[in-house]
């Protein structure tokens, strides 16, 4: 679903690589979880997944689409949720939607279908017709995931998804992400709270100082941390100085 092959990039400026030739492979049916400390690379290998930035080396295929050769293909099958959502302010919720849902080319009636589904969900339906600007952080980032799903995209990848989300929101949100999986497609998600991607996650990824140290199964991951428990104790032993 998603394969990143020798990926790398350097900020202008920089004297150390960002990313430093990551590769990784997200299966169909799967919740992928990609962690790191602080500036270890999540973010740079996101952006240039969505093609936000351009990568110095390397390939990213979604689905069997070269991002990088047929970036608009690539996009349509992506759904994409920033750690900080930028929407429109000045559009209302419903104009906002229907926006997005023009840009994918979604036919009515599924949008009003998906739309409606989601939003009831989030219990948004009440302030469809409100000013995104007077949305709180929670609720943009509600309207943020409904957006990114209303094409039903093959690929979803999500940075740090359950910031602003409250309880009740982010167990609905990892029901979805299990549900949009169980359809043949897959998550890609980056998160600092490591309690969900042990739970939550088929295989995760860690990423430090650019450079992938670790990826596999909870079962794996402890096999290369000298058989320690949790993913916290894991994380700390593998990302340690």
């Amino acid at each position: 679903m998603l394969e990143i092959r020798n990926l790398s990039k350097t900020y202008r400026g920089a004297s150390v690589k960002a990313v430093d030739d990551l590769s990784l492979h997200v299966r169909p049916g799967e919740i992928f979880g990609f962690l790191g400390p602080n500036g270890a690379g999540k973010t740079t290998t996101i952006k240039s997944v969505v093609g936000l930035l351009k990568p110095d080396q390397g390939e990213i295929l979604i689905d069997g689409v070269d991002a990088l050769k047929q970036p608009v293909e690539a996009k349509k099958r992506t759904g994409f949720v920033p750690d900080t959502p930028e929407l429109y302010d000045k559009l209302t919720a419903r104009e906002y939607l229907s926006f997005v849902a023009d840009v994918f080319m979604v036919p009515s009636d599924e949008r009003e279908r998906r739309t409606s589904e989601l939003l009831e969900m989030f219990q948004l339906q009440d302030s469809l017709d409100e000013l995104v600007q007077s949305f709180s952080h929670g609720m943009k980032q509600k309207l943020a995931v409904t957006g990114a799903l209303l094409h039903s995209p093959s690929l979803l990848i999500l940075d740090e998804p359950m910031t602003g989300l409250d309880p009740r929101s982010s167990h609905l949100f990892k029901d979805l992400m299990r549900r949009h999986c169980d359809r043949s497609n897959a998550v890609f998600f980056s998160t600092h709270v490591l309690e969900v991607a042990e739970r939550l996650c088929d295989r995760i990824g860690i990423i430090n100082r650019g450079r992938l140290i670790a990826v596999g199964t909870m079962d794996d991951l402890r096999q290369q941390a000298a058989e320690t428990s949790s993913l916290e104790s894991i994380f700390l032993e593998l990302t340690r100085e």
